[in-house]
């Protein structure tokens, strides 16, 4: 506890100015709240020719005051007392300053702090402490030095004066430390969101059987997808939504993605899978929450499925020949009941493609209201359909977002399809080459031989060769620039009525409202492989990858309609 400082006459009008000046200047150096309260307190205490001062701010919600620095005889810092109560509480309650002259006249002096500490308060005043009419918290002085003792108005004003620069200097202090913790929360969830996207497996080729994807709606996700090889050949699969959100939803992730993985390297079968998975969730209290998760087993020499469904939404198995068939869950979401069995499904995709999703894309509205639900979202998966496996997925959300579907939920989604099954789904060409104008002779005569081998016109072939061309040029010249690298993806679905080409490029997103063709006699470069593509193509349309920057052009062209009455 310091001395207190020796009395001293009342500030004149200059040396008050000047002390103000000093506290400003204070205020200002540092945006540390205790250090800017322990600098400014000793100041009242002798400018104001007090005993004792002290300053108590609101906490707990507001229900609580707590004095946060003092100076004086006797040491009460951390003394709590409830918001409304004494002086100094009526005081940050009204937002109004007081002045008591004597303590023994007013029934609202606590009396109690002087019994347990041993000091004898005489007179009181008391300021709030108040920004832009939210009061933080009060200064109090106590016991006048000299003359008769008993604080006077000219006191007053200048402790107002005081207490609103040390209020604003409070204030500055909470909104500075407010800052720098929503800063340390960012950092930390973009470290947590790190460590999720590395439990997610990497994407796979259009030669793997499963493909997935997910899109937090927060930093963090419930949600998670999962599929590994097995040393026996098998494809591990699984697509799981944590209850609840945020850190505890996204930890309770990660523990059961672990448990799955490393389980489903000795489990038998999905049932067994998801049995053993239970029980160790169950072992430990996870605060209410649950997981609902689909898991199985591929074979993909044969196409065999085995499939258990814990409380999650049913899979969608769309057959070859175009019906779906809904696989709904047999038993409890995990967490919720120990030492119960999780039934299995058994079947062969012959053809066929499994579909999983999450709650966050069926139960995504439109502006109006109107739920996508599972049917929606199956159409969404059919429209997609003539894509490969790799990049149907994509397709799908971007689909749905152009759709204009929003969701407050992460949206995961999962396929598994044997690659080569779909023959009449299947890519004619899917051929991936760097983005380089040396490539582009090569893909031409790739498209050439195409061409030829199914039968189309001979101007129908050179016209697809020119708008694929112009297209790749785009893409090289725009969207990658000449500075970059990267690669494209072509496709081209050779379909009974009608040719569908994509192309897909991993660069940064485009302005898609920008691209547009130009008219032959403006000379100005640029937009005339657009024009190219929009005079021979019956279709065309870009968006940007869902998940990872890039972006997609789809042409198509029927096969019904000569060329020549475009």
């Amino acid at each position: 506890m310091s001395e207190p400082a020796p009395p001293r006459a009342h500030a004149a009008p200059d040396l008050a100015a000047g002390f103000l000046a000093d506290l400003t200047q204070d205020f200002a150096s540092s945006l540390d709240i205790d250090e800017t309260l322990k600098n400014a307190i000793d100041r009242f205490m002798v400018h104001l020719d007090a005993e004792a001062a002290s300053i108590f701010l609101l906490e707990d919600d507001d229900a609580s005051l707590v004095c946060r620095e003092c100076a004086g005889p006797v040491d009460i810092r951390g003394l709590r007392l409830a918001a409304g109560q004494g002086i100094v509480g009526q005081t940050v309650a009204r937002i109004e300053p007081r002045i008591v002259r004597d303590v023994a006249d007013d029934a609202s002096f606590a009396s109690k702090v002087d019994a347990d500490t041993g000091f004898a308060t005489r007179s009181i005043l008391c300021v709030p402490l108040a920004v832009r009419g939210r009061c933080l918290g009060a200064l109090e002085l106590l016991n006048k030095r000299g003359g008769d003792g008993l604080f006077e108005r000219k006191d007053l004003e200048l402790a107002s004066v005081v207490a609103a620069a040390a209020a604003l200097a409070i204030h500055n202090a909470r909104m500075a430390a407010a800052l720098i913790e929503q800063e340390r929360v960012r950092k930390e969830l973009e470290l947590a969101r790190h460590i999720q996207e590395s439990l997610l497996p990497p994407r796979e080729g259009a030669d793997f059987a499963v493909h997935g994807l997910n899109i937090p709606a927060r930093e963090v996700s419930g949600d998670f997808y999962d599929f590994m090889t097995l040393a026996d050949g098998r494809v591990y699969f699984a697509l799981a939504d944590v209850s609840g959100k945020g850190m505890n939803a996204a930890l309770l992730m990660a523990k059961t993605t672990s448990l799955l993985r490393c389980l489903a390297k000795s489990a038998p079968g999905a049932g067994a899978l998801l049995h053993e998975v239970n029980n160790e969730i169950c072992e430990r209290s996870t605060l209410g929450m649950f997981v609902t998760v689909v898991a199985g087993f591929l074979e993909p020499g044969t196409g065999r499925v085995e499939l258990a469904n814990a409380g999650h939404h049913p899979a969608l198995l769309r057959r070859k020949d175009g019906e779906v068939a809904s696989l709904p869950a047999a038993a409890p979401p995990l967490g919720v009941l120990a030492d119960i069995d999780f039934p299995a499904d058994e079947f062969t995709l012959d053809g066929g493609v499994l579909y999983m999703y999450s709650d966050g894309i069926s139960e995504s509205v439109l502006p109006g209201g109107a739920a996508l639900g599972s049917d929606g979202l199956t159409a969404l998966f059919d429209e997609a359909g003539g894509l490969s496996a790799a990049l149907r997925l994509d397709a799908v959300v971007a689909a749905w977002r152009a759709a204009g579907y929003r969701s407050h939920d992460d949206v995961t989604l999962m396929l598994v399809e044997v690659p080569g099954e779909r023959s009449s789904a299947a890519p004619t060409l899917n051929w991936r080459f760097a983005a380089d104008a040396a490539e582009l002779k090569p893909m031409r005569e790739r498209v050439r031989e195409l061409g030829v081998a199914s039968g189309w016109p001979d101007k129908l072939t050179t016209d697809l060769v020119l708008a694929i061309n112009e297209a790749c040029m785009n893409i090289i010249e725009h969207a990658y620039g000449p500075q970059a690298s990267g690669e494209i993806v072509l496709e081209i679905h050779n379909n009974e009525n009608e040719i569908e080409i994509v192309l897909t490029d991993f660069a940064a997103p485009v302005e898609l409202g920008a691209i547009h063709g130009r008219a032959l006699e403006d000379l100005r470069p640029g937009g005339l492989g657009t024009h190219f593509i929009n005079t021979i193509m019956d279709r065309s349309s870009y968006t940007h990858l869902a998940t990872r920057p890039g972006n997609v052009l789809r042409m198509s062209k029927r096969l019904d309609k000569p060329a020549t009455e475009r």
